[in-house]
């Protein structure tokens, strides 16, 4: 199949890297270098858009811009980059960017040396077919060790110690030998033209004025305005309004060909017609065949989201659904709870993607949202026979009827100097972990291999992880599969009323001191009444922990002074008979921070 002259010239190719190993930097440079950007546009990682990104410095979203490069050679080459996140709970959005290109520059931080998620996002690279462009960042550290850096990239990959590039994305050293790299080094795209269209979405967002906008890739064939598509998933047909590039603004063209990444709008009103993964073909003479799409990412840790005012459900259902457009990996249903009224169970890929959702939903959207602390879905096998998913500990189906339960282990790899050695393996033994093995690298390095259950990562795993090895360690974990254990529901009792949103399910070593530590931490938390409260801890039917907040009390004796004691009995009873009757009747409220103390015991 003969490569088009124009298709020879097209390069597309992401930055894949551990978080903060300056992949954003690094694209900054590559735009000024390549004329894309104006130095009056520039800003420091012109790609992270959100202001989330910028505020916290990391990358959430994939960012795709076209650049044009004239080469040593004398040609000018398109070169399509897509930016990528680093962090384990964005690897989704990364191997959507992998789809689209033939190349990946992987980026490594000569300070650092190779960390968990580089080595996670290279896995997947390679597994993709992509060509490797390895690059030695921040060599102007006074830290930085280059060429040992160098010779662990070579010994990880394969590639040549000599096809390493040194770099400094900050002063702008070596962008024009990663330029040169890319294009000598990445195959340009395959595809036909002439073939019917097929191209792969892989990533969206909404638009209020125009709809969705689909990020495409063509493979085969080409997109033109006024053209009808077919969405091969669901069988929709719309009619292209624009198709075009990012640079790093949307800019119209006038077609889209075998080869070339771009946007297509097309007034996609209704949020689910534009799945990521889908293949758009034409409406009359289409493809048969649609492209392999990605795999279903698999939610891991799941929280309920209720908004604080009920008349926001319908608003917060949108937003969802507008989110779910441009995260592929966010899943939600409805749920109701008798604490907090009617929500949505919602999965994530893990506490920080947890975070980011909640954020943008508060800012995007402008919702006020209570949030309950994140549990990961629980197999219970029943005595009766047949398996149930439970991802909510107030769904747990009666102790009696349960045979068994079983829950999600990760197979966790974690890179550490080798001073934190024992930290590293305490903290995972304190969570139930199961040593696999140990190995020592280069550069003073240690891999350490765990499995642990999932539920024991999720709850501040990373924040011990980082402060008991000062923030060298780094790592990443992938899905193993069930097994049982012996699991039981701690269940929270507030003035005698279960309330479901707070019960965690733990092993049962641990139900014990966990029920007090949530009693203690309630205690604190939930403000005093005009009655005394008690808070329980319950496992089952037996009541583990029990802490009692003191009711406000009003000085009724403030005016005796001297006089018979029957008097001041006297009023002391009629206190005592109304707080009584206030305990009937009152309701105890319970603030949001108390649903995200079962986040932090420790």
């Amino acid at each position: 199949m003969a490569v088009t002259t124009r298709q020879a010239l097209v390069r597309n190719f992401c930055i894949i890297a551990h978080i903060d190993h300056g992949k954003s930097t690094l694209a900054d440079r590559l735009l000024e270098r390549t004329g894309s950007i104006s130095q009056r546009e520039m800003q420091d990682q012109v790609l992270d858009t959100m202001d989330l990104e910028r505020e916290r410095g990391i990358t959430i979203k994939l960012q795709a811009v076209r650049m044009t490069y004239p080469a040593r050679d004398g040609q000018t080459y398109e070169l399509n980059l897509i930016d990528t996140p680093g962090h384990v709970d964005f690897a989704y959005e990364v191997s959507r960017s992998l789809a689209a290109c033939e190349g990946a520059v992987l980026v490594v931080d000569a300070a650092q040396g190779i960390e968990a998620q580089t080595l996670a996002n290279l896995y997947q690279a390679v597994e993709a077919g992509l060509t490797i462009v390895p690059v030695v960042n921040k060599i102007d550290l006074d830290a930085a060790q280059p060429e040992l850096v160098a010779e662990e990239i070579a010994d990880v990959t394969g590639i040549p110690r000599e096809q390493v590039i040194f770099a400094s994305a900050k002063l702008g050293k070596g962008t024009d030998e990663i330029l040169e790299a890319v294009v000598n080094r990445v195959p340009p795209p395959r595809g036909d033209p002439s073939k019917p269209l097929r191209a792969l979405i892989f990533d969206s967002h909404y638009d209020t004025y125009r709809g969705v906008i689909t990020y495409v890739r063509v493979v085969d064939g080409e997109i033109l305005p006024r053209a009808r598509i077919r969405m091969m998933n669901t069988g929709k047909v719309h009619e292209v309004d624009e198709v075009g590039w990012f640079a790093p603004r949307p800019r119209p063209a006038d077609r889209l060909t075998a080869g070339e990444v771009g946007y297509v709008t097309a007034a996609i009103k209704n949020v689910v017609d534009a799945r990521v993964g889908d293949t758009i073909t034409t409406a009359e003479h289409g493809a048969t065949a649609p492209l392999p799409g990605y795999r279903r990412v698999k939610p891991m840790v799941f929280a309920g989201l209720f908004p604080t005012d009920s008349d926001q459900f319908a608003d917060l259902k949108e937003a969802l659904e507008k989110l779910q457009l441009n995260d592929g990996a966010l899943s939600f249903e409805p749920e109701n709870s008798a604490a907090l009224g009617f929500g949505f169970r919602c999965g994530f890929l893990g506490l920080l993607h947890l975070e980011i959702v909640q954020e943008r939903l508060e800012r995007e959207f402008e919702l006020e949202l209570i949030t309950t602390a994140p549990t990961v879905e629980y197999e219970v096998k029943l005595k009766r026979g047949g398996v149930v998913e439970v991802d909510n500990p107030a769904l747990l189906p009666d102790p009696t009827a349960i045979d068994s339960v079983s829950e999600p282990f990760v197979k966790l790899s974690i890179i550490i100097p080798s001073t934190y050695v024992g930290p590293m393996m305490e903290l995972c033994q304190d969570r139930r972990g199961q040593f696999k093995h140990l190995e020592h690298r280069p550069g003073d390095r240690v891999v350490l291999e765990y499995e642990i259950p999932l539920g024991e990562i999720i709850h501040d795993f990373y924040d011990q992880l980082k402060s008991r090895s000062k923030g060298y360690a780094s790592m990443d974990y992938e899905m193993l599969g069930f097994r049982e254990g012996e699991l039981v529901k701690v269940d929270i009792l507030v003035a005698g009323e279960p309330v479901d949103a707070l019960s965690v399910i733990t092993h049962r070593s641990k139900a014990q001191a966990q029920g007090r530590r949530l009693a203690e931490k309630l205690k604190a938390i939930i403000p005093r009444q005009l009655y005394e409260v008690p808070i329980q801890a319950a496992i089952g039917g037996k009541v583990v922990a029990r802490e009692t907040i003191p009711a406000m009390r009003k000085d009724v004796l403030a005016k005796c002074y001297g006089g018979d004691v029957t008097r001041k009995r006297k009023l002391l009873e009629k206190q005592k008979e109304g707080k009584r009757r206030m305990k009937r009747v009152g309701s105890v409220e319970i603030p949001q921070e108390a649903f995200m103390a079962v986040l932090k015991l420790d």
